[in-house]
This record gives C-alpha cells, structure tokens and sequence, in this order.
C-alpha cells in the first residue's frame, strides 16, 4: 500500500488526483496540469516533494567517505554549498543521481530519489565503514516542500527573513520560514529559479498553508507529479528509471562531468569508469521535437532509413515548445532523417541540442 506524505489531507481538501509513484501517495495534478506547468513558467508552483529520501554523513571523515562512495567531489565542497553528483555501482552503473548539501564542516546531507534511497542508504553505510564517518537514514522525519518559479523569492520573502537574494544557486542556508526552522535550499527540478525547503513532518501542514496563502497574490498554485515531469523534461533533466539506471554510466548519459578523476583516493566505480571517460559512448542522450502532433512516449523506438537507431526515455506535449518533445538515447553518428514508431506510424522528428527550455 502506498505511504502518504504529512500533506495527504490538504493534498485530498484541493481536490488533487493522487496516483501511487515509488511507493509513495503523490498528487499527479490538482486541476489542469497545463495550467501547473504554465504557472511555474510564469509565477510560481507548490510542490509536495516529501518522497525523497534524507540520508546525513557526519563525522571527521563524512568528506572523505563521500569521496570513496560517490563520483563526486564532495570534501571540497564549501559549507552551505550543494552538488549535483551520482553513486555507482562498481561497474560503474548508476545506481541513483542525488544532491549533496554540505551543511557544516563535518555534516553533509544526501537527498535520493524516492525509489532509490533505501538502497543509497544501505551503500552509503557499507561504503562509510572505512571512515570515521556516521551513516544516519532520516528520511522519515523530514517533508520537502518546493517553491519555483521566477515569483518563488518574492512569495517565499514575505514568510522569511532568510537572506533570500544573496543565496546562491546549488546553494543553502537554515532559517526560519513563517516561524518553522527549515533548511532553504535554492535548488529544484523545473528549470526555474525556486527554493526547496526541508522542514520536520510536524511542520509540512502549517508551512504549506501559509506558502499557498503568501503566493495568492502572486499567481502560485499547487502542482503535482504531472507538471513536475514536463516542466524537468524542457529543462532537460534527467530522470532515475528512465534516462538513468545501473545498464548506463553516467557517460553514457552525457554527464561525465560529475565524475572527478581528480579527487584524492579511490571510489566506487573509478576503475569501471576511468576507461570511458575518453571514448565517445555508443548511444548520446538527445532531444527531439515532433514535427507533428502526435507524442513520443517512453519505450518507443527511434528509426532512421527504416533501422531502428534508438528508443525514446521520456516524451511529453511542451507547453513552451507548444509541439511533442523527446528525450532519447540515439545511436552516434545519426543526426538527420529521424522518426519515432508510435504504434507502426513513423512520426518525423528534428535532433535538438538540450535542454529544450532554458529561462531568461
């Protein structure tokens, strides 16, 4: 049976359509998910995002454990800074792509996709076993709350007085917001500019009533899973399960930049990887555009001259684009003559540079 958030009644009182993803009761959409999307391209979006997993390494040697565990350079890391990174598996599949946050010298938090962080926790605490390092899963006593959108610092300035303007992006700072202690992260999944806050379960209820009543005046609304994955899927992110998983490395999928060869020691997955990082990966992740109006959708194949070449990972109808986009893992050295089988019918589609949105 599906896990709710703190927020599954107010979720249930706006009316939300609640679907079960990764084992979680999630809102997919309140009303009209153009309208989400649309939102948070032009005000702001509300989003429950207490699904994800909180894992802390604390320590002498959190640094350096995360060092070992992840592709990342994470002990260089200044406090109040996060990173983007990735954990592998020793043939360097991935086995989730995560946020750091260093919040103090010998503290980091790792934030984990919510069908992956049982698993992240487990490696984290046999891969820290080396270090003077303490592995501590907390994801249950934490909800997520998520303001984006180019009005987010507006709205979120009238509940803190945070230093809002001088947090920087991959960025986060404690603070109280409408009175609750919160981590506010300047970080999100959108595409635009926004704020996530990690607040304690007790408090997700009040601080999401008072950010949804704050941003009344500014054009917030609350969205769901739904807006979420078309509005990530513009901004070209990659999402765990489908552009992401343990039969790709990280690039395979077009972000090797994570990994750093450079840092000190060893880690998980080097020598599986270290190989790769010079040789162009047999399949690159794109971006294509429907030059009619059918959708690309996740599994179809990817022709070219009638040859199957690749297979769509998330397509979607772009509110921005206002055409089908695509992301899709395509063979190297095809570029042109592109189509999609949707159901037997080969739909033509352009090879784009991503992301396929990118904000003023």
């Amino acid at each position: 049976m599906a896990r709710p958030t703190p927020l599954r009644d107010v979720h249930e009182s706006l009316g939300a359509t609640l679907t079960d993803f990764a084992g979680w009761l999630m809102p997919l959409r309140y009303g009209s998910e153009s309208a989400e999307h649309n939102a948070v391209r032009t005000a702001a979006g509300l989003f429950d995002l207490s699904h994800m997993g909180e894992i802390f390494v604390t320590g002498p040697q959190a640094g350096e454990a995360l060092d070992y565990a992840l592709v990342g350079h994470l002990s260089a890391l200044a406090p109040g800074r996060a990173r983007y990174t990735m954990i592998v598996n020793e043939a360097g599949g991935v086995l989730d792509d995560l946020i750091v946050y260093r919040l103090a010298d010998e503290e980091f938090m790792v934030v984990a996709n919510a069908s992956n962080y049982e698993l992240v926790a487990s490696e984290l605490l046999e891969r820290a076993k080396p270090y003077d390092a303490v592995v501590d899963d907390r994801s249950e006593q934490y909800a997520l709350i998520a303001v984006q959108g180019p009005r987010a610092q507006e709205i979120l300035e009238t509940l803190t007085d945070a230093d809002l303007a001088g947090l920087k992006y991959y960025a986060g700072l404690p603070g109280l917001v409408d009175g609750r202690e919160a981590l506010i992260a300047r970080t999100g999944y959108t595409g635009e500019d926004g704020f996530e806050l990690f607040v304690a379960n007790q408090d997700a209820v009040p601080l999401w009533n008072a950010l949804l009543a704050a941003g009344s005046g500014f054009g917030l609304i609350p969205a769901g899973l739904s807006s979420r994955d078309t509005l990530r899927l513009e901004a070209g992110m990659p999402l765990y399960g489908n552009e992401l998983s343990t039969s790709l490395t990280p690039f395979d999928a077009g972000l090797g930049r994570v990994v750093k060869f450079d840092k000190p020691g060893d880690f998980v997955g080097r020598a599986a990887l270290e190989p790769l990082k010079d040789i162009p990966p047999t399949r690159r992740r794109v971006g294509l555009v429907a030059r009619g109006r059918r959708v690309p959708r996740h599994g179809y194949p990817v022709v070219a001259d009638g040859q199957v070449v690749g297979e769509v990972t998330s397509g979607a109808p772009s509110q921005s684009l206002g055409k089908p986009i695509a992301m899709a893992y395509v063979d190297n050295g095809v570029n042109e003559g592109l189509a999609v089988d949707i159901r037997g019918s080969h739909e033509a589609m352009d090879l784009v540079e991503l992301p396929f949105y990118r904000r003023k």
